[in-house]
């Protein structure tokens, strides 16, 4: 494997990858449309869509952005475009971690030579691996500021989790977790965080060169971190959301990492050291997935147990100053008002409803 040179980029720009359930408008099944549907939308010169793992999800790619403001106009517009072309395929597009419903033996691998060979790797568990999440991407100025701040956000890998979690059904039945997905991501080998004795970028290269030489990854996509330096683009890559039920809710969570990011960058305050951050991460990763908002937070800064609520609230507090834009402050303050109403800041499956009514009505909100 080639060491990738890290490109240098703006400081807290911000981009967004998302993906998106491809559903039958008859039956609210997952529909292996992907293949007709991107051809149709690269015929037209719509390439920010992407190829994903299996024939019934695909991406939606942003372009770089300096504020959540335009970020929002943009996917709004590529969302629109979306449903567009999927109304001529019987298709609806639809939020949500998970599928409530699918089979997964139903599922297809793209025709592309990187999923062939995912495929052959992980046998059964990448057809499992039709779940759906969003990745932001947040500038830096060198590769140390990206190790730096992949260490930093480390902190908040629970609270990210909990304001994504999106997905607590898995083949239709309640899992008991608000976020299933993220179980599944966490089968896979190179899962989990950046290894802490990684202190910068000469660390990471050395580290990514050694697990090449012996056959465990072929590039650096194979490192599936929650949060990973991504060096062609030159920022960092915060992985860990669930594709959240409602598009809006989705440029929240990136309004937050933005204003979170910029903040480390900006302030330079004193972190919590790594051993103990990392020694409670999965721990507290796991509270995260099970309770979501309600969750329990190891505090390893106060060496407390506190309620991941409150302790949200309170960083929204700090980092509402460096939003980017008036508008990022407003999505900043629709999460601090979700809050504090003690409501999830996004749809929620409902107990009451049938699976497919449910998701009908997510798949209707879906651009809310």
């Amino acid at each position: 494997m080639e060491t990738t040179a890290f490109q240098q980029s703006e400081a807290g720009t911000l981009g967004m990858e998302l993906e998106i359930q491809l559903l039958c408008k008859q039956t609210l099944d997952l529909k292996p449309c992907a293949p007709a549907l991107l051809a149709a939308l690269h015929a037209n010169g719509h390439t920010q869509f992407k190829q994903e793992v299996t024939c019934s999800m695909l991406e939606i790619n942003s372009t770089i952005h300096h504020n959540a403001g335009t970020l929002l106009q943009q996917m709004y517009g590529n969302g629109q475009l979306l449903r567009d072309y999927c109304h001529t395929l019987g298709a609806l597009p639809c939020g949500g971690g998970t599928h409530p419903f699918q089979d997964w033996r139903q599922r297809r691998i793209s025709d592309h030579p990187r999923y062939h060979d995912f495929a052959s790797e992980y046998g059964y568990l990448a057809r499992q691996f039709t779940v759906f999440g969003q990745h932001v991407h947040i500038g830096c100025p060198d590769g140390d500021t990206a190790v730096w701040l992949c260490h930093a956000l480390a902190y908040y890998i629970p609270h990210l989790l909990a304001l994504s979690a999106a997905s607590p059904f898995v083949q239709g039945e309640y899992s008991g977790f608000a976020s299933a997905r993220s179980n599944t991501v966490h089968a896979f080998p190179n899962s989990g965080h950046m290894p802490a004795l990684l202190r910068n970028w000469q660390d990471f290269q050395q580290h990514s060169s050694m697990l090449a030489s012996h056959g465990i990854i072929s590039s650096l996509k194979d490192l599936y971190w929650d949060i990973r330096p991504k060096p062609e683009y030159g920022t960092v890559e915060i992985r860990i959301f669930d594709t959240p039920h409602s598009l809006r809710h989705a440029v929240r969570l990136a309004a937050f990492s933005q204003a979170l990011a910029l903040y480390f960058i900006q302030q330079r305050p004193s972190l919590p050291g790594r051993e103990a951050l990392y020694s409670v991460y999965g721990y507290n990763r796991f509270q995260a997935a099970r309770h979501g908002l309600g969750a329990g937070f190891i505090d390893v800064c106060s060496g407390q147990r506190r309620s991941l609520r409150e302790h949200l609230l309170a960083t929204l507090t700090i980092v509402r100053d460096f939003a980017s834009c008036p508008q990022s402050l407003a999505l900043l303050d629709e999460l601090a008002c979700s809050l504090q109403a003690g409501q999830p800041p996004q749809h929620a499956t409902q107990a009451d409803t049938s699976l497919v009514e449910s998701l009908r009505e997510q798949a209707l909100h879906w651009l809310d």
